[in-house]
């Protein structure tokens, strides 16, 4: 077998060979090479994490008319390690009534519950970690670790800010993986697998173009989770003075910064994976393992623009706003969808290919749009109750 057809199980025989030769046990040998598998796959994703900080600032400096890093290094391309050095160097601190254990373990399991989530990942045809036929359930038990995290650090603060950023964190997850997991079903009823790599070989049409509604879902739903703008409520530093991270100082702060920008990285990549084919691209994905992880990566980075574009564009809303839009909007029309697709899905089973994919658009057309019309009829009545109630008092004064 050629090496680049398949780099990682040649380089993994070669180094069992290594290790056996030198009188090494051979299950003893298949259980350290695949350590130096995962710890490979963390230094490459703590390496695009650095990269991710200055990219974020590059973004977001040009959002806001700015130039962004561009002293240290050329481009401002080594202000990241700059950055990393003074984070370490920083005085380590634990508040004296804190609970230390639980403390100082929120920010580890804050970076574990991302890096785990790329078990699962297929970075090409013949490259991944586990081939879970879960996976798509994977995604969101192990994605729920990092708001776990978060609200250890809230609580084991003790410090009312911190607490209450991470209670609104749990308002958060509760809310919004009920919308995550349902519209996550509709890859899963299109591929007939949870499987990752089996969603991503069965999309000769990408599940963006059958079902945008879902993708959009999908989206809102893991912007939330990641606790980003606009749903940035456990780290509102308005009210709470940066919420459940304020007592966190020196790498214990990066942790959980740098968790927050490869979790956002990562949920791009399943976004891709989902709704865009994954590392497929019109057949470049069979020419090299290689082209196929970078097709991934561009692709995830796109996903992860448009998560960084929604952050550096819009408010912060309320908590009542945030619960009202997800349980009265977003959750039902998440069932509806999944309802309508799982229907359009039986009905045209043994159509062709060009009539199933118009079934799907047009179900999601009328789908997005009566969800529409009935938020819309639903404020324009609280919006008359309102102003009724305002009118006698107005005629009082």
């Amino acid at each position: 077998m050629s090496f680049w057809n398949d780099p990682l199980k040649v380089a993994a025989d070669w180094l069992e060979g290594v290790f056996t030769g030198w009188g090494m046990n051979a299950d003893a040998a298949h259980v350290l090479v695949a350590f130096l598998g995962v710890f490979l796959l963390i230094a490459i994703l703590m390496v695009i994490d650095i990269f991710l900080v200055w990219v974020e600032r590059k973004v977001v400096a040009r959002f806001q008319d700015r130039l962004g890093p561009n002293r240290v290094g050329p481009f401002g391309l080594i202000q990241p390690f700059a950055d990393i050095i003074k984070l370490i160097i920083k005085e380590d601190t634990t508040p004296g009534n804190a609970d230390k254990v639980v403390y100082n373990l929120a920010p580890i399991l804050s970076m574990m519950s991302v890096l785990i989530l790329w078990a699962v990942v297929p970075l090409a045809p013949v490259m991944l970690g586990t081939d879970l036929n879960v996976g798509a359930l994977f995604l969101i038990a192990a994605g729920a670790i990092g708001t776990l995290s978060i609200i250890m650090a809230g609580w084991a603060s003790n410090n009312k800010f911190a607490l209450i950023g991470g209670f609104r964190q749990v308002a958060v997850m509760v809310s919004f993986e009920i919308p995550m997991l349902t519209v996550l079903m509709i890859p899963v009823i299109f591929a007939e697998s949870m499987n990752m790599n089996a969603i991503i070989a069965a999309q000769s049409t990408w599940y963006f173009l059958i079902s945008p509604l879902g993708a959009l879902i999908f989206l809102v739903a893991a912007i939330a989770e990641l606790g980003r703008a606009p749903f940035d409520l456990a780290e509102g530093e308005s009210e709470l003075v940066s919420g459940f991270n304020i007592e966190y100082s020196g790498m214990k702060f990066g942790m959980f910064y740098a968790g927050e920008l490869l979790h956002a990285f990562t949920f791009g990549g399943f976004w891709a994976i989902l709704f865009f084919g994954g590392y497929r691209f019109l057949g470049l994905e069979q020419v090299s393992p290689f082209l196929a992880i970078l097709i991934l990566i561009i692709k995830a980075m796109l996903g992860y623009w448009v998560i960084m574009w929604v952050k550096y564009t819009m408010m912060r809303i309320r908590i009542d706003q945030m619960l009202a839009f997800n349980w009265k909007f977003l959750t039902p029309l998440a069932f509806a969808l999944l309802l309508v697709t799982a229907l359009m899905n039986a009905l045209l089973a043994s159509a062709p290919a060009w009539l199933y994919t118009l079934g799907m658009i047009l179900a999601n057309i009328v789908t997005g749009w009566i969800a529409i019309e009935i938020a819309r009829s639903a404020t324009r009545s609280e919006r008359e109750h309102i102003e009724g109630g305002k009118k006698p008092a107005e005629a009082h004064h």
